[in-house]
Parts: structure tokens; C-alpha cells; sequence
């Protein structure tokens, strides 16, 4: 039988770190005051998820499938609100040369 002696400190390969912490999560929170005189003039609160994709969704954070900066789409629904300002802007034309219609029949 032959025994193996592992050193606790370097054991790992940086590849076997990324995993495990990939795999399990790692959450990094932390909070910057800038104060002058007592009073607080900025504050940036820091919270930070490293993880898969997988394991996020796991977790029941997806927020990416639904950020229109971050979809496929979003050049679709840019010319598609484009689209419908100028049907509002019609519209509008439309009314008001209709009111204009009827004010001066009156």
C-alpha cells in the first residue's frame, strides 16, 4: 500500500479552483462611503455574483433573457417604437385638423 502526501497549499490547480467556485457561487459584497465633515456625499454599494449561467438560473436570477440591451432584439424594438411614433404623430395630425374642421364650420 502505497500513501500519498498532498500539500494543502498549491494542491490544486488554478483550473480545480475556478470549477468549485464556479460550480458553488461565490458572492462579493462590500460598500464605499466618501464623507466630508460628517456628511455623506457618495455612497456605492458593490454586490457581486460569480457563478454559471446555469447555476444563476439554478438560483433564480436570469435578468439577461429580458434586459433589452443585452437581447437580440433590440434593433427590432427600436424601429418598431420608431414606427409607431410616427403612427402617433399622424394620429395627432389627423385630430387636429379635425377639430380645425370643425371650429371653423361653427
Amino acid at each position: 500500500m502505497t500513501l500519498q502526501v498532498q500539500n494543502p497549499i498549491g494542491g490544486d490547480s488554478l483550473a480545480d479552483v475556478l470549477e468549485r467556485i464556479l460550480d458553488k457561487g461565490v458572492v462579493i459584497a462590500g460598500d464605499v462611503s466618501v464623507s466630508l465633515v460628517g456628511i455623506e456625499l457618495l455612497t456605492i454599494r458593490l454586490r457581486l455574483l460569480i457563478t454559471t449561467v446555469d447555476k444563476a438560473k439554478e438560483l433564480g436570477i436570469n435578468w439577461w433573457e429580458t434586459d433589452p440591451n443585452l437581447s437580440s432584439r433590440t434593433q427590432e424594438l427600436e424601429l418598431e417604437n420608431a414606427e409607431l411614433l410616427t403612427r402617433l404623430s399622424h394620429l395627432e395630425d389627423a385630430m387636429n385638423s379635425l377639430a380645425a374642421g370643425k371650429e371653423v364650420s361653427r
